[in-house]
């Protein structure tokens, strides 16, 4: 883990051969975007997919950046929060693109959160057969997380991502000056999958972690490293499996139990964020690998009591709100995309920064440990 240069962005490459990206990591990026975006692509016309907040706090000043480099813009603004990953959202961008008369060579930038970021690249995917598009994520979450790799998709009743393609981004732009204007409980759920990346198997990575959280939340080159460091991780497991046929699926290490809890508080954000959820399935996880014997109680206390450090929620019972019966979350686990022909697969652990695939587990044994960690 090198430390970034002062006033120098970090790159990152997702290696695609001739669908290669680079990730931006650093100060000022929201801004540079135009020049970045023109040196890369030069005379593009673009959409600008974004929410409420984050229009309030830098669509002007983007908008303007864009200009400044020769890029026109369109504005989209959709409501905040994960309720507008929908098919009636989705349907919004599509028509505010093709009203924009873009066309397929010009671009769709997501400006946002991971929100933002799915529903943008699921309706690039889509319109006029496929457009370029650019990710600028506005949350921790969405920077070290959701906007690199392609994953693009909207939630139905029936879970969480369950529609949506696989559909790269020609650029990634993570300015962690705008992660200054998050709130504190968005950052603590970025966070969530920063400590993942070292659990999955960087354990000197949540080492470091556990040593230097505080100066991560605080800002500065300890931040820009944890960002660095995680798409780094992810970009590597891209580059090997960019369609999840295979290790990719280790990325989603505490997202089964994660959405499944997601999907049971239907998907309010005032009771439970993705982070947040991710916080609580990783834990699940571990705890669930020791009752298995694949891992030592000990590291699943580890875990819990880093993620308890740092404010995340690490149990049901830190869910506001009564949750449905445990067969009912079992129904969402089994809904869950990383069910194959019917078996369910999770991401278990034999210790910290020792995560497997494990196929085939035996729905009796989760339902059992559902119910004996259920708060009600």
């Amino acid at each position: 883990m090198g430390n970034p240069v002062d006033g120098e962005p970090v790159r990152v490459e997702v290696g695609l051969g001739d669908r290669a990206y680079d990730i931006l990591i650093g100060s000022g990026l929201a801004g540079r975007a135009g020049l970045e975006i023109a040196a890369r692509m030069p005379g593009v016309r673009a959409a600008i997919v974004t929410d409420e907040n984050v229009a309030a706090a830098h669509l002007d000043a983007f908008s303007s950046g864009l200009a400044s480099a020769g890029i026109t813009s369109t504005p989209i603004i959709l409501a905040p929060g994960e309720r507008t990953k929908s098919f009636e959202c989705l349907e919004e961008v599509v028509n505010g693109v093709l009203s924009a008369r873009l066309e397929r060579r010009d671009i769709v930038v997501a400006l946002g959160g991971g929100v933002v970021g799915d529903l943008a690249g699921f309706a690039s995917g889509i319109v006029r057969r496929g457009m370029r598009f650019v990710q600028v994520p506005t949350s921790l979450l969405a920077q070290v997380d959701s906007s690199v790799g392609g994953k693009t998709g909207i939630n139905t009743a029936q879970g969480k991502n369950l529609v949506g393609l696989f559909h790269q981004p020609q650029l990634v732009l993570a300015d962690t000056d705008v992660l200054d204007t998050l709130p504190e409980r968005e950052f603590r759920a970025g966070y969530a999958e920063v400590a993942k990346y070292g659990l999955i198997d960087r354990p000197a990575f949540f080492e470091w972690l556990e040593a230097n959280w505080r100066e991560v939340f605080a800002g500065g080159p300890a931040r820009t490293r944890a960002i660095a460091e995680s798409c780094r991780a992810k970009a590597e497991v891209v580059a090997r499996d960019e369609f999840e046929t295979g290790d990719r699926a280790l990325l989603n290490l505490g997202h089964t139990f994660g959405h499944a809890l997601e999907a049971a508080v239907g998907y309010d954000g005032s009771r439970l964020v993705h982070g947040e959820g991710v916080a609580i399935g990783m834990a699940l996880a571990h705890r669930f690998s020791a009752r298995l014997n694949q891992c030592s109680p000990d590291d699943a206390a580890r875990v819990e009591r880093h993620l308890s450090t740092v404010g995340l929620p690490t149990r049901m019972a830190d869910i506001p709100g009564g949750l449905p019966d445990a067969e009912r979350l079992l129904s969402y686990i089994a809904q869950d995309k990383k069910v194959t022909r019917g078996a369910l697969t999770f991401i278990l652990t034999h210790g910290v920064g020792q995560s497997f695939i494990a196929k085939d587990v035996p729905a009796s044994e989760v339902l059992s440990f559902l119910w004996e960690n259920h708060p009600g």
